[in-house]
């Protein structure tokens, strides 16, 4: 989970603000304004899940370009869009070891993901996030979608750190990854492609070693997924962003 979102590019108050002006967002969804009532949803959910509306996230950034939009005149208060409309939007948890990811979406795509330290973790000496285990929290999240270039390449130095090894290991994660990535070049149907999931469920037992996540280890991947990402940027709730997390919570736990 990487930090909350920020806006991409500065608001202009002769157009409404998009969705792809404030989150890494694809298709129909980034060209959408931000409705009000697309905003309220996004508050109620949040509100649902975590008691409150999260300071600094993604309810907080659609009020403000939905409250834009509407002195604009670009959109109603009643207003919703299509996607959020037809799909929703959804706040939901995921529950990993000494933390739980938080993970926002509208209309089927990420806006907002972040790991919050479980009260257990809080009050008790947990043992540190490792590099498998942030593999295994992708799975949780994203298992779902197409292991692509990137995601190998994310894998594969995520293997690297946790084994001390740049060898690829035969029927490892990394060689799984690189397969499933050139097959998936290969597919037109995205529901037969080969999934994250497939590849990083019980990444911890597939791992022939494993080591607590650190800021380098997190670094490293970031590098590895950003270059080999078209766009150069890394995925919401991808194998770098779980890296980054457990490396910050690591951190934490450390200074505290």
């Amino acid at each position: 989970m990487s930090d909350q979102e920020q806006p991409r590019r500065p608001y202009s108050e002769q157009e409404p603000v998009k969705y792809g002006d404030v989150f890494n967002v694809t298709g129909e969804l980034a060209e959408k304004p931000i409705a009000p009532r697309d905003a309220s949803m996004m508050q109620t959910a949040e509100a649902a899940i975590l008691g409150r509306t999260q300071k600094g996230g993604p309810a907080a950034a659609m009020q403000a370009a939905a409250a834009q939009n509407e002195r604009a005149g670009a959109v109603s208060h009643a207003d919703v869009s299509d996607l959020a409309g037809a799909e929703g939007v959804t706040v939901m948890e995921t529950d990993v070891p000494g933390y739980r990811i938080v993970t926002e979406s509208v209309g089927g795509q990420v806006v907002g993901q972040y790991a919050q330290p479980t009260p257990t973790a809080q009050l008790s000496a947990v043992s540190e996030i490792t590099i498998g285990e942030a593999l295994e929290a992708t799975a949780k999240t994203i298992g779902d979608k197409a292991v692509d270039l990137s995601d190998a390449a994310a894998i594969q130095a995520a293997e690297a750190r946790a084994t001390g090894s740049n060898v690829i290991i035969p029927g490892g994660l990394a060689a799984m990854a690189q397969s499933a990535a050139s097959f998936n070049c290969g597919i037109d149907l995205d529901e037969n492609k080969i999934k994250l999931g497939d590849i990083l469920t019980d990444a911890t037992a597939k791992l022939p070693a494993d080591k607590a996540a650190t800021r380098q280890d997190a670094e490293g991947v970031v590098s590895a997924e950003l270059r080999n990402n078209p766009n150069l940027t890394t995925q919401a709730g991808g194998v770098a962003a779980s890296v980054t997390a457990a490396a910050r919570l690591n951190e934490t736990a450390t200074t505290t």
